[in-house]
């Protein structure tokens, strides 16, 4: 087994708790994330501030991803073609269904956000580009487990909600069910109050590459028990356009 450098390994353990813990984090929760002291951590962290890869919030304390790494998962995600061939195909599902759409594809067993579109509307919202979540949790993670031949959820899968799917036949079962109709849903799986449709993205040899989907809240997805059908549509539509743009 090749030889590796401690420091660098857990400088790259503090970015991965800072990218999937969704808020800034203070010095004592990345300590109690890695199990580590604090002032074996300090060091590290004061590093990763001075070269931008992480800021620290002035009021706060806490810690959070800086624009330097920012700036170099963009330049990777401009060259990524599945990005590439999605871009103008999710304006236009944002603008046919009135919510965010979400791009997605596997990384580490989780879901990369590679693309995010905001909803049309005026109200306020967080970009999500570079954001990693869980797999059983997410109608675009359950597409991804569903049609990716390589993919599988790794245990323990976690509850999120009260709704997250925690059981690995549980979640075989849903898996069936999106392959069999070709597309998935999520209802206040990964956040309480909101719901997700999603379908995946094919290459040219019919592989499933990411998925794209639409997240909004239950009340604008939903129709009774049921998510709204036209949206399953809008979202199964874009799916084959973006697959049709990959397969030339």
């Amino acid at each position: 087994m090749a030889e590796t450098i401690q420091s660098v390994e857990r400088a790259a353990a503090i970015l991965r708790l800072l990218a999937s813990g969704g808020r800034p984090l203070s010095l004592a929760e990345l300590a109690r994330g890695m199990n580590l002291p604090k002032g074996t951590l300090h060091g590290i962290v004061r590093t990763l501030v001075g070269v931008g890869f992480v800021e620290q919030d002035d009021a706060t304390g806490r810690y959070r991803l800086g624009p330097a790494l920012l700036h170099l998962g963009s330049s990777y995600l401009d060259v990524n073609e599945l990005r590439a061939h999605a871009l103008n195909w999710a304006d236009a599902l944002a603008g046919r269904s009135g919510e965010s759409v979400w791009i997605g594809m596997l990384h580490e067993d989780q879901v990369l956000v590679i693309h995010h579109v905001f909803r049309p509307d005026d109200s306020l919202q967080v970009l999500q580009v570079g954001t990693l979540l869980a797999t059983h949790a997410t109608a675009i993670g359950k597409v991804l487990l569903a049609f990716d031949p390589y993919a599988e959820a790794c245990p323990p899968l976690l509850a999120l909600t009260k709704n997250t799917v925690v059981s690995a036949a549980a979640l075989e079962l849903e898996l069936e069910r999106v392959r069999a109709r070709g597309w998935a849903a999520e209802i206040e799986e990964l956040e309480e109050g909101e719901a997700a449709i999603a379908a995946p993205i094919r290459d040219r040899r019919g592989l499933a590459v990411g998925a794209i989907g639409i997240r909004g809240a239950i009340e604008r997805l939903m129709q009774g028990d049921e998510v709204r059908m036209e949206l399953v549509s809008y979202v199964r539509d874009a799916a084959r356009a973006i697959t049709r743009d990959l397969a030339r």
